[in-house]
């Protein structure tokens, strides 16, 4: 049995990839550096990421996929689930070795998987733009957090920079403990000491919020009840439409 063990970022994953090839010894397990090791074994290879490495299977790739199926393969890593590891791995070498292009061979479960896995990823990117609520500072800037389940954030940020360009706000993946701070044009990632209050709960003191906040979020509140007819309640479709990991952050639901 041959384990690769990398860092788990898709640079790392593409230099694995051309270590594969190079060694001619291509991976039973793959997993993060973290991950304990299987009881029984015959090889362990310490994968070091290398850009040039990446690089070159990335090219590689680049002549045998589609954008849209090269977009797939960076959008579901950001998933960040270890079991894509492996499938991915076996995806990028059938993409590199096949005469044609294997990006719609949905019967081939390396496909499938990376597919479907994009897709959870890309919905979870739209849950981020519907349920985020932003608050507004006493300095102006509109704070927001949320905790995906994926990874999204990147792919979320640009919708905000383009929507609301002419305010600065912060929105911050308290899950992954990083955020994007941005200030009429530039835009930073930040880490914060999440032991302050705000951090931990989400909703910023009522001494650090614009005067007229509390008034705002009063009225979304007043406005979700009024335009709820009870005799359409449906709990269970709520919870699914609106997954209850949300609700910690979403000022109707206070």
């Amino acid at each position: 049995m041959t384990v690769y063990q990398f860092d788990r970022t898709l640079d790392g994953l593409l230099t694995a990839v051309f270590d594969a090839y190079a060694r001619r010894s291509f991976p039973d397990i793959l997993q993060g550096t973290d991950a304990p090791l299987p009881l029984f074994y015959d090889d362990l290879h310490a994968v070091v990421t290398d850009d040039a490495k990446a690089g070159r299977v990335w090219r590689a790739l680049q002549k045998k996929l589609s954008a849209e199926a090269l977009t797939c393969v960076t959008v579901s890593y950001l998933s960040e689930l270890p079991e894509l590891d492996m499938h991915l791995f076996r995806y990028v070498c059938k993409a590199v070795d096949s005469p044609v292009s294997i990006e719609r061979n949905f019967a081939d479960e390396d496909v499938l998987f990376v597919v479907n896995t994009f897709r959870k990823v890309r919905y979870e990117r739209l849950r981020m733009l519907q349920f985020l609520r932003f608050q507004k500072a006493a300095d102006g800037t509109y704070f927001g957090m949320m905790e995906p389940q994926y990874n999204v954030l990147p792919l979320a940020i640009g919708h905000f920079r383009d929507r609301f360009s002419d305010q600065a706000f912060l929105l911050y993946d308290r899950r992954r403990h990083y955020g994007y701070y941005y200030d009429h044009g530039e835009l930073t990632r930040v880490s914060f000491d999440e032991r302050l209050p705000h951090f931990r709960s989400g909703k910023l003191d009522e001494s650090m919020l614009d005067k007229d906040e509390m008034l705002f979020q009063e009225l979304w509140r007043t406005y979700f009840k009024a335009i709820c007819i009870r005799e359409r309640l449906n709990p269970r479709k709520q919870r699914k439409d609106m997954p209850v990991r949300y609700w910690k952050y979403l000022t109707e639901k206070q």
